[in-house]
């Protein structure tokens, strides 16, 4: 089992920044890949960003060069730094753990992108 506790969301104008975290508990050290999911109203839930236990990561096109995604092992945290928000980014974003071919999901944190 892992758990996951996610912060960091919140209101921003379009164009500002939010950085989201997610700290892990629990069996971290079998998580093979860590990674952000948004769902926004009304649409299914997409990948956002994942990163490896080795440190690769991967990005939804939507997202690229605006988002970072980054990890600190000696605290069990994943970050997401998003800049450049714009009002489609509104969502839901959820922090998923892989220990294959579990995933276990955060409870979610609010974005909301607006003037």
């Amino acid at each position: 089992q892992v758990q996951l506790v996610e912060s960091g969301g919140g209101l921003v104008q379009p164009g500002g920044s939010l950085r989201l975290s997610c700290a892990a508990s629990g069996r971290i050290f079998d998580i093979n890949t860590m990674g952000w999911y948004r769902q926004a109203p009304g649409k299914q839930r997409e990948l956002v960003a994942t990163i490896t236990s080795g440190g690769s990561t991967n990005y939804a096109d939507s997202v690229k060069g605006r988002f970072t995604i980054s990890r600190d092992d000696a605290k069990n945290t994943v970050y997401l730094q998003m800049n450049s928000l714009k009002s489609e980014d509104t969502a839901v974003y959820y922090c998923i753990a892989r220990i294959y071919p579990l995933g276990y999901w955060g409870q979610g944190t609010q974005v909301t992108v607006s003037s």
